[in-house]
């Protein structure tokens, strides 16, 4: 369009110079307007996006808390907030419109006023003879045409410069550094090694600090500690989930950060704190945890994780669909059936997170029997915060703030004055508690 008024421009010059400028210098000055005020416009579509964002998280965060709100007497002061969040939007949205169309709508007045100047500058032309009724015409008709189209790409412009504020976001998930690495993997074993590993979410949020440690093969490895000391952290990232800040991370001599992380994942099954269930039935539910495999490789696994007692009361026994995230089931079948993914998938590596924490004490004990059934030549790497969870570990972590306060095995740390043994005192004494 530029390319195309530039030309036009310059051939128009060879007719009457004063004309051309009579009727092209409304569109510099249109532009003009619409750059200047460019840095407003962005601003109110930045802040547009935030209120945007705040409403869109109050939204998630209401359906995911309900059931608190409501038992705690808070839905209706909840409700309120979250309605004068959406006001906002409508707000910040009709201001924004507002601001936008003050910019375009007075570039387009300028331009119209374009068509004055050459109405005017033409008839005094005209009059003075300096100038045929022809040409007069001619110009008349080009900014006719031409202001019409010259209109909407500064509409189009205006658009443009508000795109990029939407890009903006687009960008930083672009930017985002992909975790990449060989799809083979030549590990020997599967020890797990951290060597002086320290992680950052951000630059102001150290979450470890020179953590060092091997979960080896066939052993069970406990972390344990204070809650925020690290222990899922430290989970998630031996599976690759994150990058270390420093230090290193190997899988039987192999350092993780050169493996792609689906290839890595191969090795690990995952029984995480918070369960996810889908909407379909027990049967696909427990597959998830290995493609292809068998109803009777399923209904197996089913049994080492001790689901076999509540599916047989299900009206549809396997093929029950249980509801979105599970919600026809109880928080203990619920984390049972993750564990059974678990079993599934066999894979020389189990990371529990709080694996058992739902369960009453009969299947935690029966849990715990299919997993001693499970870890011979495995690596297993738990954390509890329960001790009687632990009570069989071969090798015990403490976290305390980011960093090991102490490890080595539950007898050793039980004689000695240490975080574990004071711990376990603890949960003796909560045990032992009456109302």
């Amino acid at each position: 369009m530029i390319s195309v008024i530039l030309v036009g421009v310059s051939l128009f010059f060879a007719f009457d110079f004063r004309m051309v400028l009579a009727s092209f210098w409304v569109i510099p000055v249109a532009f003009i307007i619409i750059i200047t005020c460019s840095g407003a416009e962005k601003n109110a579509v930045r802040k547009n996006s935030a209120v945007k964002l705040t409403m869109t998280d109050g939204i998630q965060e209401c359906l995911e808390s309900i059931r608190d709100l409501r038992a705690n007497n808070a839905e209706d002061r909840y409700m309120d907030e979250l309605e004068d969040k959406i006001r906002n939007v409508e707000k910040m949205a009709l201001f924004t419109e507002l601001k936008m169309a003050v910019y375009v709508n007075s570039a387009a007045i300028i331009l119209k006023i374009g068509i004055g100047t050459t109405a005017v500058v033409g008839g005094a032309l005209f009059a003075k003879g300096e100038i045929s009724l022809l040409t007069f015409f001619m110009f008349l008709m080009l900014v006719a045409r031409l202001y019409d189209p010259m209109q909407i790409t500064l509409q189009n412009f205006a658009a443009i410069i508000s795109c990029g504020i939407q890009c903006e976001r687009l960008d930083e998930v672009l930017s985002t550094k992909a975790q990449t690495g060989s799809e083979e993997m030549h590990n020997d074993g599967y020890d797990i090694v951290f060597d002086h590993v320290g992680f950052k979410y951000s630059e102001d949020t150290e979450v470890l600090k020179d953590v060092s440690f091997t979960a080896r093969q066939g052993k069970v490895t406990a972390l344990i500690g204070p809650s925020g000391g690290g222990k899922t952290t430290i989970s998630r990232l031996a599976a690759r989930f994150w990058d270390v800040s420093e230090g290193k991370i190997t899988l039987g001599g192999e350092d993780i950060s050169k493996v792609d992380p689906e290839t890595l994942l191969k090795n690990f099954s995952i029984v995480f704190q918070d369960v996810t269930l889908f909407n379909n039935s027990v049967m696909e539910n427990i597959r998830i945890g290995r493609e292809g495999a068998t109803d009777e490789e399923v209904m197996e696994a089913a049994r080492l994780a001790n689901c076999q007692q509540f599916v047989e009361l299900l009206p549809d026994k396997y093929n029950t669909f249980i509801g979105e995230n599970g919600s026809e089931l109880s928080g203990g079948e619920r984390q049972r059936i993750s564990i059974a993914r678990a079993f599934l998938k066999n894979a020389p590596v189990i990371l529990l997170d709080e694996a058992t924490a739902s369960l009453d004490a009969e299947n935690e004990t029966a849990i715990q029997e299919a997993l001693s059934r499970l870890i011979k030549n495995k690596t297993v790497m738990i954390i509890a915060h329960r001790m009687r969870t632990i009570a069989n570990a071969d090798h015990i972590v403490v976290l305390k703030d980011g960093t090991i306060a102490e490890q080595g095995s539950p007898k050793a740390l039980s004689d000695s004055d240490s975080i574990y043994s004071h711990m376990t005192r603890q949960q003796m004494v909560t045990m032992n508690w009456k109302m």
